[in-house]
C-alpha cells in the first residue's frame, strides 16, 4: 500500500482530534512566550507567574479561556485585597498571620466546592493569591503593597495574554458546541417521546434515558455559562437559552409522570381507562411523527401541529370521557390532563427553539434560573482540610526555619485550593506529583544548560521549546493532563525565567524540593482529611437532600417555585450518578427515589396553586395535612407516616368529592394522582406496605 493510499485510510475523527490537539499546543506556546516576552519588556519580578497563569488558564475552546480569565481577574483582586489587609493587621506576628491565612484559603476552597464550574476559580484564585502577595514580603511587611501591585500585574499579564491568543488564533467557539447541544437535545426528546408514544421504546430503558436527559440539561447550562463571555448573541439570547432548558426539564419530568400513571393504571387492572388514554396520546405521536430533522422550518411545522393536535385531543378526550363515571373518569382526567400538558410544554419548547434559531434575536425569555444543590456539610470538610494542611505546612516551616519554605506552603496552598472538589484528588495529586517531579528535573538540566549560553529572547526559546513543547502536548492529553499541568509548572518553577537570571544550583534544588514536599503536604492533607465525593456518606446525603425537595414543595414560597426544584434536582442527580456503579442496588435505589420525588414534588406544587382562598375552610384544613404529612413522608419514609399521608389523602379526597365546581373537581384529579403514586406497588414505598410482595411486573404501556 502506497503512503498516499495509507493516509487516505486514517479515520477523519483521529485526523480531527490530532489537528485539534497541536492547534491547541501551538496556542499554548505562543501565548507562554508572549507573556515571558511582555513580562521581560515591563520589567516584572517573576515572568514565570504570567507563564504560569497562561498554563493554567489555556482551554482548546476559546469560551473556556474567557471564562476562566473573568472568574480568575476577580479572583485575584480579591485576593490581593486580602493579602494586603492580613499583612497590616499581623505583620508582626507571623503565626497569627499563618492561621488567618490558613482560615481564609480554607474558606475560598469552601466557595470553590459550592461554585462548581469556572465561578470557582475566583474562589481559588481568591485564596492562593493573598498567599502568593504576602509570602515573598513576610520578613519585610512594608513591602506588601508593592508585592500586591506586581503579583497582580503578572498574573493580568497571563490573563490577557491568554484572552488574546485563544479568541485569535484558531478560535473554538463555544457558540456551535452550545447550538449543538440545543438541537441534538431537542431531537433527543422529539425522538424518544416519539418512539414512546408510538410502542418503540421498552419500560427497562426509562432509568438510562432520565439519567441521559439528566446530564444533557447540566451539561447545557455550564456550556452556556461559559459561551456568554465569549458571543454577544449568546449573551442576548441568555435568557431565552435558560428557558429553553427549563421546557426542555418540565416537558421530560411531565412524560415520566405520564409514563409511570399509564402504567399503574395498567397494573390496577382498570385496562379501559388505560386504552383509552393510550389511544387519546396517539394524535400526539402522529404530530411528533411530522418532525423528520433541525432545520427551523421543521420545527416551526412541528409547533404548530402541537397546537392543532391539542385541540384534537381535547375532542376526543371529551368523547373518551363519557365511557367512565366514578374513579374510573377521575383516572381518566388525571390522564389526559397529562397528556394535554405535555402537549403544550412541546409546543412551547418548540416555540423557543424555533426562535432561538432565528438570525435576529427576538425577545429575552422567561426569567428563569438554574439552581445549583450544593452540600455544606462538604463545603466545611474542605475547609478543616484546606485549613489543617496550610497550618501543618506553615508549622514545618516555622520550626525548621527553611527558607524555601515559603515556596512549599505557596505550593500546598495552590492545588489544596484547585483539588478541593476534584474526584479522587490523591490519584490526581500522585500524577501531578510525578509531572512536577519530571518537569523539576528538565527544568534543572535546562537551567544549567543551554541557558547560560543563551543571549537574547529567540535563543531563550531555542533553549527551552522542545521540552515546553512536550508540557504542551501532555496537557493536550486528557489522560495525561494531571501530569502534563505538573510537569509544566515544576518546569516553570524551576526555570524561574526573568531579565536578572540566577543560576545558583543550591536555590534552584531547594525551591524544587520545597515545591515537592509542599505537593506531598498536600496529599497527605486528602489522606487524613478523604475527600467526601463519590463516598457512600455523601450517597445518603444526597438521597436525604433529593427527598427534602418533596418539603420545599409543601413549603416553600410558589413563585418560580416548579423552576428551581426541578433544576436543583437535576443538578442533585447529576453528581450522585457519576458514583453510582451501573445496574446496583444503590443506582437502582437512587434513581427510583429521584422519579419518586420529581413526581410528588409537582404534584404538591400543583395541588398548592389550585388551593387558593375560595377554598372551603375544611378542605383547606385537610390539604394543608396532606402537605405536612407527604412532607414528613419523604423526610423520614417509614409505614407510619405512609399510612397517615393516606389517611390523609383519603379525608381531603372526601371533601374534594363532595364539592360541585371546577375547583374542586382540579384539586380531586391531584389529590387521587398523589394517592396512586403513593400506593403503587413498584414504588419506593411498597417496601413499607404488608402488599410489597405482592408487586407484580410493570407493563409496558405504549406496547
Amino acid at each position: 500500500m502506497s503512503l498516499a493510499a495509507a493516509i487516505k485510510n486514517v479515520p477523519r475523527e483521529f485526523v480531527a482530534d490530532e489537528l485539534g490537539t497541536w492547534k491547541h499546543v501551538a496556542k499554548l506556546l505562543i501565548a507562554l512566550y508572549a507573556a515571558a516576552w511582555l513580562a521581560m519588556l515591563f520589567e516584572l519580578e517573576q515572568p514565570s507567574t504570567s507563564m504560569i497563569t497562561v498554563t493554567l488558564l489555556m482551554h482548546p475552546q476559546s469560551g473556556m479561556v474567557l471564562a476562566k480569565s473573568f472568574y480568575r481577574t476577580i479572583g485575584t483582586l480579591c485576593g490581593c485585597v486580602m493579602g494586603v489587609l492580613l499583612i497590616a493587621l499581623f505583620g508582626q506576628q507571623p503565626e497569627i498571620f499563618l492561621g488567618c491565612l490558613a482560615v481564609w484559603i480554607g474558606f475560598c476552597a469552601a466557595g470553590a466546592v459550592l461554585y462548581r464550574n469556572f465561578m470557582s476559580y475566583a474562589f481559588v484564585l481568591s485564596g492562593y493569591t493573598a498567599a502568593i502577595v504576602t509570602m515573598p514580603v513576610i520578613n519585610a511587611p512594608t513591602a506588601v503593597f508593592d508585592s500586591a501591585v506586581m503579583r497582580l500585574s503578572e498574573v493580568m499579564l497571563g490573563i490577557v495574554v491568554s484572552g488574546v491568543v485563544a479568541d485569535t488564533l484558531w478560535p473554538d467557539r463555544l457558540r456551535a458546541s452550545l447550538r449543538a447541544t440545543a438541537r441534538n437535545q431537542f431531537d433527543k426528546l422529539v425522538g424518544f417521546l416519539r418512539g414512546s408514544t408510538l410502542g418503540d421504546v421498552p419500560r427497562a430503558q426509562m432509568e438510562k434515558i432520565n439519567l441521559d436527559f439528566v446530564r444533557s440539561s447540566v451539561a447545557f447550562e455550564d456550556l452556556r455559562a461559559s459561551a456568554i463571555f465569549e458571543d454577544p448573541e449568546v449573551r442576548a439570547r441568555s435568557l431565552g437559552i435558560r428557558t429553553l432548558n427549563q421546557q426542555f426539564m418540565d416537558a421530560a419530568t411531565t412524560f415520566q409522570s405520564l409514563h409511570h400513571f399509564i402504567n399503574r393504571v395498567l397494573r390496577s387492572g382498570d385496562s379501559g381507562v388505560a386504552a383509552a388514554l393510550i389511544s387519546l396520546y396517539q394524535p400526539l405521536g402522529a404530530a411528533l411523527a411530522t418532525y423528520s430533522g433541525p432545520a427551523q422550518d421543521d420545527i416551526g411545522e412541528l409547533r404548530a401541529n402541537l397546537l392543532a393536535c391539542r385541540g384534537e385531543i381535547d375532542e376526543l378526550a371529551a368523547g373518551l370521557r363519557a365511557r367512565f363515571a366514578g374513579e374510573a373518569a377521575v383516572e381518566f382526567d388525571v390522564g389526559s390532563e397529562l397528556i394535554g400538558r405535555l402537549t403544550d410544554e412541546l409546543a412551547r419548547y418548540a416555540g423557543t427553539e424555533s426562535s432561538l434559531r432565528e438570525t435576529r434575536v427576538k425577545g429575552g425569555g422567561e426569567r428563569v434560573r438554574f439552581l445549583r444543590s450544593n452540600d455544606y456539610a462538604v463545603a466545611a470538610v474542605t475547609f478543616l482540610r484546606t485549613a489543617l494542611a496550610l497550618g501543618a505546612v506553615s508549622l514545618f516551616w516555622i520550626e525548621s526555619a527553611w527558607p524555601s519554605g515559603a515556596n512549599a506552603l505557596l505550593i500546598a496552598v495552590i492545588f489544596c485550593a484547585l483539588y478541593a472538589a476534584a474526584p479522587t484528588p490523591v490519584k490526581r495529586i500522585a500524577q501531578l506529583w510525578y509531572g512536577f517531579a519530571l518537569g523539576s528535573v528538565v527544568g534543572l538540566v535546562c537551567l544549567f544548560g543551554p541557558l547560560p549560553r543563551s543571549e537574547g529572547f529567540p535563543i531563550l526559546i531555542a533553549a527551552t521549546v522542545t521540552p515546553l513543547l512536550f508540557g504542551a502536548w501532555l496537557t493536550a492529553r486528557p489522560a495525561l493532563a494531571g501530569a502534563g499541568l505538573g510537569y509544566c509548572v515544576g518546569l516553570l518553577n524551576t526555570l524561574a525565567l526573568s531579565n536578572d537570571m540566577s543560576f545558583d544550583l543550591a536555590a534552584s534544588l531547594n525551591a524544587a524540593l520545597a515545591a515537592l514536599i509542599g505537593l506531598a503536604f498536600t496529599g497527605l492533607a486528602f489522606v487524613v482529611v478523604p475527600s467526601l465525593t463519590g463516598s457512600a456518606w455523601q450517597s445518603k446525603r444526597q438521597l436525604q437532600r433529593l427527598r427534602e425537595h418533596v418539603a420545599l414543595a409543601a413549603n416553600a414560597p410558589l413563585r418560580g417555585l416548579s423552576e428551581r426544584l426541578e433544576s436543583a434536582q437535576h443538578d442533585l442527580l447529576h453528581q450522585a450518578a457519576p458514583y453510582l456503579a451501573v445496574q446496583s442496588d444503590d443506582s437502582t435505589r437512587f434513581l427510583a427515589w429521584a422519579l419518586a420525588v420529581q413526581e410528588s414534588a409537582r404534584m404538591l406544587v400543583d395541588l398548592r396553586l389550585e388551593t387558593t382562598a375560595d377554598t372551603a375552610i375544611a378542605l383547606r384544613r385537610a390539604i394543608d395535612r396532606v402537605l405536612r404529612t407527604v412532607a414528613q413522608l419523604y423526610r423520614r419514609p417509614n409505614r407510619a407516616a405512609l399510612e397517615n399521608t393516606q389517611a390523609a389523602l383519603t379525608d381531603a379526597i372526601d371533601l374534594a368529592a363532595g364539592g360541585d365546581d371546577a375547583r374542586s373537581a382540579a384539586l380531586l384529579r391531584r389529590l387521587h394522582a398523589l394517592r396512586w403514586a403513593l400506593r403503587d406497588d413498584l414504588s419506593v414505598f411498597a417496601t413499607y406496605r404488608e402488599s410489597a410482595g405482592l408487586a407484580a411486573p410493570e407493563a409496558n404501556h405504549a406496547a
